[in-house]
């Protein structure tokens, strides 16, 4: 086909001299197979794009990622790590090679801030993906290369518990900030029934943060439903702190404070440890 063909309203470019029809459904890791089939053969599928293959995705992604035995030339639309691979760290998933869940949260912890990084492994364990006991396995088995004690720091602050990365976040900045590490998606009870079900929690104080996604609710249904619930928490003998996102970005030093002074109220750490009636 000729350059003008392909510039017509009937392709679309996804890389470097490969197109596709401009009505095709493409998704992330059909841009995945494209990029291994037609320009990185030697590759593999890892970080971001190798969380797509598992079902691990927050947002768009557009630029595929993916692992190489040794450095290659820039292509737009691709970012590429090189390095070699230990035993067990490819697998086959959809037909494609993509890094093991381990090799993946490895690569992203060596390439994406901490936050970021905190979610996707939050989701893999969540998922069972890969263990605990799985990811200090394989820092162990890396520990004479840079990036281990950070990827055993990361796996140490993971929870499999968070519902999504705005929780994720909001613990990873309380604990790394003096916050005791909390439970997540703790059931409340009282005299045997049940009362709600909270994002994170201080069980032995009856402190629980909620992480509220909105700044408002869009009904008046929604906003009663909300406060018979936070009614029935308080009546069960629990604090409760409502933080949104945007308050944790901008003023997290006073969300630390209040969930401290919480603590310091229901005793933590002098008192011994309450439990439920």
């Amino acid at each position: 086909m000729t350059a003008t063909q392909l510039s017509g309203k009937t392709w679309r470019r996804l890389f470097r001299d490969v197109y596709v029809e401009a009505n095709a459904e493409v998704d992330h890791l059909n841009r995945g197979a494209a990029a291994l089939r037609y320009l990185v053969p030697e590759g593999i599928l890892t970080g971001v794009s190798a969380a797509f293959a598992y079902g691990v995705l927050f947002g768009a992604a557009d630029l595929v990622e993916m692992l190489v035995p040794v450095p290659h030339g820039p292509i737009k639309g691709i970012i590429m790590h090189h390095g070699p691979t230990m035993d067990g760290d490819v697998r086959e998933v959809a037909g494609l090679p993509v890094a093991s869940p381990a090799r993946t949260c490895w690569d992203l912890v060596r390439h994406r801030p901490l936050p970021e990084v905190i979610a996707y492994l939050d989701q893999f364990l969540g998922r069972g993906l890969v263990t605990l006991e799985e990811l200090e396995k394989y820092a162990w088995e890396r520990e004479r290369e840079p990036y281990w004690q950070r990827f055993l720091q990361a796996a140490r602050l993971a929870d499999g518990g968070a519902e999504s990365p705005g929780e994720s976040r909001s613990r990873l900045m309380l604990v790394t900030n003096g916050v005791p590490h909390p439970t997540t998606q703790f059931v409340i009870t009282h005299r045997g029934r049940f009362v709600a079900r909270v994002d994170l929690a201080w069980a032995e104080y009856r402190v629980a943060l909620e992480y509220d996604g909105f700044e408002f609710h869009s009904a008046r249904s929604d906003l009663a439903r909300d406060r018979a619930r936070l009614n029935r928490q308080v009546l069960a003998g629990w604090l409760i702190i409502h933080v949104t996102g945007d308050r944790l970005r901008r003023d997290l030093p006073s969300v630390v404070a209040e969930v401290l002074a919480a603590l310091r109220t229901r005793g933590w750490p002098e008192r011994p440890r309450l439990t439920d009636e």
